[in-house]
């Protein structure tokens, strides 16, 4: 879930490092390397060495300390510095740090250049199969962690070399085709890698698309059969979601036991015929901004709702007896995914019958998580006459706050400049904003003052705001949405998106002709990732069976709604 900002205070490492004189402790970290770089190095400091300094990194109060810096085309064996006037999150600067030890780590996330088709050229961190951790991203160096003395009034240059090299995902248990090849399920569970020549056109490479495909119970058997499809949307995995698809019982005991036991009863339920026999598909998006593109067409991103909609979706349905028609459709999905839910059934509302969509982000921007950014005239803190208070990022149920939006953009600015973080209001900004006049996003909110662009935002306003842009089009839409429209999140919401959906509840209460049917159900104190279900279970319990909740639901919509020479009954054996 979170966008992006105007260029500053991140200081561009040259092939010369500045003349001006740097009072304090400063770093120099050196990339082994024979070429020059350009990429983003990223520095913490831990005072712990309970996990690595690298994996300490967050955008609550709890977060380790972070520093950024861009690396243009630096000279092979040039130091990469970090002084007092490096960009740091939690605290700004080296110069706010206490003397004492810590535990540093530094990762310099490569980048590569990407000519587009608009003719613009962007340096950005391609996605290694890795699901878009700079932490985690295979080629990326970074040194073991160091224990060392800092003090801000010190004169002397602390020197790390970054000696290690995260390893390629390809061929390795954690490359989906590996694990679709050796999954013992493979009799029901395939996947799909596929090449977009959308998208291709759009980056100026070649570009695929994962999918993960699960067939129904029979379908070797039933040549002749033609099945309905399921688009399960969410965040990248390497793996089938949205849970696990487990043929033999698990070891309670074992690692991740409780979701391994899930996923064995979503396959008892999936071949006992106890569910409807349709087609599930997991597409994978990864992309140079993020783990997922959001599945809308973007002038940053791609066009990659077209992309899944127009090429990957029907050569799945041609390839494995799909109906290949609207009715037999239908989409959920939680969070990125319950946004991306919806906005897929309002984007392409002919092509699916039905949505389910879960704590989604942001669908109003009035409540852009806790920021009005249309009344708002600062995304970081509300002031009045005599005092201001800071805006309120995450929380917890009980409404705890644990971070605060000027904080949550501080830490992106740490992991990237020009949007460039891969994490959650930066994908949110390359999504939804135009391009920039320099290739990159258009920055909505600036990551140091939280000045919010209104001109930007008339532009999110008029593409990516669903309740505008379903009460704009509510004369076309509202027919084809009936029935179709079914919401959950919880009112405890982690990220406060509850607020954007009663909006939307209360636009859509107010159509007319027709007056919309949409459903929502609201979870009190619920915390995010809530999917709805019966009140007598656990928020826990009603996600295990998401699944099997669901897609009952949308084959009886399916059945309801089929054409009268549609076939009904080729599937349902």
């Amino acid at each position: 879930m979170h966008p992006m900002r105007i260029f500053r205070a991140l200081p561009i490492v040259l092939i010369a490092v500045s003349a001006t004189v740097c009072l304090g402790q400063r770093i120099e970290v050196t990339v082994p390397a024979t070429k020059p770089l350009t990429g983003h190095l990223v520095l913490v400091f831990a005072r712990n060495d309970k996990d690595e300094p690298r994996f300490q990194l967050s955008e609550d109060y709890l977060s380790a300390q972070g520093f950024g810096v861009d690396v243009d085309s630096l000279a092979a064996g040039q130091p990469i510095v970090i002084d007092a006037e490096s960009f740091g999150y939690p605290r700004r600067s080296l110069r706010d740090l206490v003397a004492g030890d810590y535990f540093v780590q530094a990762v310099f996330n490569v980048y590569d250049q990407f000519h587009l088709a608009s003719g613009k050229t962007v340096w950005l961190p391609p996605d290694k199969g890795e699901g878009q951790h700079w932490n985690l991203k295979p080629g990326n160096a970074y040194n073991k962690p160091a224990k060392i003395h800092f003090d801000p009034k010190s004169q002397a240059t602390i020197r790390l070399t970054l000696d290690q090299v995260i390893p390629p995902i390809e061929e390795t248990d954690k490359d989906p085709e590996v694990m679709a090849a050796r999954d013992p399920g493979a009799k029901w569970l395939k996947y799909m890698r596929f090449h977009s020549e959308k998208l291709s056109r759009f980056w100026g490479r070649d570009v695929y698309l994962g999918a993960w495909i699960l067939l129904p119970d029979g379908f070797d058997e039933h040549p002749d059969a033609r099945y309905p499809l399921i688009v399960y949307q969410d965040h990248y995995h390497a793996g089938f979601g949205p849970v696990p698809f487990v043929n033999t019982p698990p070891d309670p005991k074992s690692p991740g036991g409780r979701r391994l036991a899930n996923g064995y009863r979503f396959f008892q339920d999936w071949t006992s015929g106890r569910l409807p026999r349709v087609i599930l598909i997991y597409v994978q998006n990864a992309n140079p901004y993020y783990d997922d593109s959001y599945d809308v067409d973007s002038a940053n991103v791609g066009p990659y709702g077209s992309a899944i909609n127009e090429e990957l979706i029907p050569a799945i349905e041609q390839k494995y007896h799909g109906i290949g028609q609207g009715w037999a459709r239908a989409t959920f999905g939680g969070s990125t995914g319950g946004w991306e839910a919806l906005a897929t059934q309002v984007f392409y509302p002919d092509m699916y019958n039905g949505t389910w969509a879960a704590c989604p982000d942001p669908v109003d921007f009035h409540a852009y998580q806790n920021i009005d950014l249309y009344n708002d005239t600062n995304a970081f803190v509300r002031k009045g006459d005599f005092a201001e208070i800071p805006i309120a990022g995450d929380r917890k149920p009980d409404g705890t706050i644990v971070a605060t939006a000027g904080g949550e953009f501080g830490f992106e600015y740490v992991l990237g400049t020009h949007g460039r973080s891969t994490e959650q209001w930066n994908i949110w900004q390359a999504v939804f904003s135009p391009a920039g006049p320099d290739g990159y996003p258009a920055q909505i909110i600036d990551p140091v003052s939280g000045d919010i662009d209104k001109k930007v935002l008339d532009y999110w306003h008029d593409h990516y705001d669903l309740t505008a842009v379903l009460k704009r089009d509510w004369p076309t839409l509202g027919p084809k949405l009936e029935g179709k429209l079914h919401l959950a999140v919880g009112d405890g919401d982690t990220y406060f998106l509850n607020n954007a959906v009663h909006l939307l509840q209360k636009e859509l209460d107010a159509t007319r002709n027709p007056h919309s049917d949409a459903t929502f159900q609201y979870g009190p104190g619920m915390p995010h990732c809530y999917t709805g279900g019966p009140a007598e279970y656990t928020m826990q319990e009603n996600n295990a069976n998401w699944a099997q909740r669901v897609l009952p639901q949308m084959v009886d919509r399916m059945l309801a709604t089929a054409p009268p020479s549609a076939d009904t009954k080729s599937w349902r054996y």
